[in-house]
């Protein structure tokens, strides 16, 4: 239930009675089935890492392509979109971050993808057999992204609050995305609450860290049980640092998308190219999330037919010395020895004390029907 608000005769939603509740643990991106049973869904963001160039983002999609990426991620805005063209206090960045004292207005201004290009860029992924979709920061991109029949929705953290927006993307039916990083409980709550309202089960939540780079000791990647048990989604990873050691720690626990920035080179600059990865970068986090995704195999206990194999070389017991019908069984006569070819070396202490119902030589494997009773 959602609590509201009066002002003036205004409704504003305030939070709502969150109610667990299993979303769709498989679904389709597009042509491609995420989820459950299914690889990790690497996404290559490609943000404002275009700096300006349509050609070079062509670039980083076709440099996308060859790292394994499965899906490549724009984003749908313009400045006006995001912040008034004002240069008071309120609109200049003091955060200490990678864009600290930018005016907001001009960093989207430089950051934002052309409209005109993302239909392109769209079918340029498509034909190399890779999905794109978008993160809309307006009703308006949301429309945009219908028309040009983006398969997926991915709602940035800072839009967490923005819940006409959520409600809009969410009423598409398509996928939607949500990045944590800012977001308190009392955001996924009311954001989760509004896809059920709107018939949408197709969910994924993806911990993030709103920091660029993410310091190592800021992930808590320990989170990603704990969101998928709360709210009863699909979880991933949008990750913001340096290398792969994250992405894949985070495949051990399970996630079923990842999300990484890429670009063609760091060292050629832009707004998001310091915590961007290189495409060498991105093809060897695919290739490690995907050896991780092999060696975390079943949960069940069992061997492998190649380990139940191996047991030929554990132990079993052996005639130890030359014997005689009659014979005691003794710690001198029988030995537990490799290979697994006698009796189980369990019946050791049991067997000690009877007798050898057979002449039996040293090296031979001890059979249950060459033991007689016990003296």
């Amino acid at each position: 239930m959602i609590r509201v608000m009066r002002i003036s005769g205004i409704s504003m939603p305030l939070s709502c009675v969150f109610e667990r509740q299993i979303m769709k643990q498989e679904f389709k991106i597009g042509e491609k089935t995420v989820g459950q049973g299914h690889p990790c869904y690497c996404v290559a963001e490609l943000s404002g890492n275009h700096n300006g160039s349509f050609e070079r983002a062509k670039e980083i999609i076709y440099a996308a392509h060859e790292a394994g990426a499965d899906a490549v991620k724009l984003q749908t805005y313009t400045a006006d979109s995001l912040a008034l063209n004002c240069n008071n206090e309120y609109f200049r960045l003091k955060n200490g971050g990678l864009w600290d004292g930018r005016n907001l207005y001009d960093l989207y201004t430089e950051a934002a993808t052309p409209y005109e290009w993302q239909p392109k860029l769209m079918e340029l992924a498509n034909s190399l057999g890779m999905e794109c979709f978008s993160s809309p920061f307006d009703i308006d991109a949301v429309e945009r992204m219908h028309e040009w029949n983006m398969p997926a929705y991915k709602i940035a953290s800072y839009e967490i609050n923005e819940v006409n927006l959520i409600r809009k993307a969410a009423s598409m039916h398509k996928p939607i995305i949500f990045a944590t990083g800012i977001a308190l409980k009392e955001d996924l709550d009311l954001a989760m609450q509004i896809c059920r309202e709107e018939g949408n089960e197709e969910v994924f939540l993806l911990k993030c860290v709103s920091a660029y780079p993410t310091p190592y000791e800021d992930v808590n990647l320990n989170m990603i049980p704990t969101l998928k048990e709360m709210y009863g989604c699909l979880v991933g990873l949008s990750d913001h640092t340096m290398g792969s050691t994250v992405p894949v720690g985070a495949a051990a626990l399970g996630i079923k998308m990842v999300e990484k920035h890429l670009t063609l080179k760091r060292a050629d600059g832009g707004v998001d190219s310091g915590f961007s990865m290189e495409p060498d970068e991105f093809r060897k986090m695919v290739t490690d999330i995907r050896i991780m995704e092999k060696a975390l195999g079943k949960s069940e206990y069992g061997l492998t037919p190649k380990q139940i194999g191996e047991r030929d070389l554990s132990r079993s017991l052996f005639v130890a010395a030359d014997v005689k019908a009659g014979d005691k069984i003794t710690p001198e006569n029988i030995r537990s020895v490799r290979p697994h070819a006698g009796l189980e070396t369990k019946y050791y202490e049991e067997i000690l004390g009877k007798t050898f119902a057979k002449d039996i030589k040293m090296g031979e494997p001890l059979r249950p029907d060459d033991i007689g009773r016990k003296e």
